[in-house]
């Protein structure tokens, strides 16, 4: 492999794991990093940046493996609270898968560019700003107490993030708390729906585009996928300590600084972004 191929997929993959459960857009950094290092051609750039998720979905799975585990093996012996927070997942998730399967020409084709995308990150950070202003009253502490009702706003949220730079955990965290979630609640519940939604996304646009790949890219692949793994096991831990002290507050203003950042780069002509 090509070194400096290489330390950008590298890059690229702990960029994905430290963004992926941030509410800042893990995709927006992505396509933004991406154009500024001319990281592989399109559509394979995108693919890629798809495929490394994985990497970040399986540091989710080994932090709460004792909860998935339990929830399974619960399914299956028809324990009434493991069926209720599997279902709970499976409302939340299928919003976005359909809208997505729906919509998947139109947000690649038009959404993912840097434009798009900084404006995404604004208005967003002006969201959360506003939302940390409401008074929040916790209505549900733990994500094994939602509803369905619950559970079907937050996937409703979710579709919000279908537009690149929106951030997924971003609007699942924050749809959390207008729904009456905790803190806690809203970022664990946030995690848990990642797993579904981002295999599910994972999955359908590596097959669409299977015949891009070759032999040569498997180990670009896991160079990212294994820095994405790593990078979101060491920022999971590190959000969940963060929130149980602070509000989303620094994330909003940091989305905002860096949304007209790359506005100002792309009107001043200083980069020129790929059509």
């Amino acid at each position: 492999m090509d070194l400096i191929i290489f330390l950008k997929a590298l890059f690229l993959g702990l960029l994905e794991g430290i963004t992926e459960f941030l509410p800042i857009s893990s995709t927006g950094h992505l396509i933004i990093a991406g154009e500024l290092i001319g990281f592989l051609e399109q559509p394979l750039r995108s693919v890629f940046m798809v495929a490394i998720q994985l990497g970040a979905i399986l540091a989710i799975l080994w932090l709460y493996r004792e909860k998935f585990t339990r929830v399974t093996v619960g399914v299956f012996q028809g324990d009434a609270a493991s069926w209720r927070f599997a279902t709970n997942l499976l409302i939340a998730f299928l919003p976005a898968m359909v809208l997505g399967l729906l919509f998947y020409k139109v947000i690649k084709g038009v959404l993912f560019f840097p434009v798009p995308v900084a404006i995404a990150l604004i208005v967003g950070g002006i969201v959360i700003l506003w939302a940390e202003k409401r008074a929040h009253v916790a209505r549900v502490h733990e994500v094994d107490d939602m509803s369905w009702q619950d559970a079907l706003k937050v996937g409703l949220c979710q579709c919000l993030a279908l537009v690149p730079g929106t951030s997924r955990s971003g609007a699942t965290i924050i749809g959390g708390l207008f729904v009456g979630l905790s803190r806690k609640a809203a970022t664990e519940f946030s995690f848990f729906l990642a797993v579904p939604t981002m295999i599910a996304a994972t999955v359908y646009d590596v097959y669409k585009h299977r015949d891009l790949f070759s032999m040569d890219d498997v180990a670009i692949l896991a160079t990212g996928f294994i820095a994405a793994f790593l990078a979101a096991f060491l920022t999971v831990k590190a959000l969940v300590a963060f929130v149980a002290k602070h509000n989303f507050t620094p994330f909003a203003w940091y989305r905002i600084v860096f949304g007209l950042v790359v506005l100002g780069l792309w009107a001043g002509g200083i980069i020129t972004w790929q059509e």
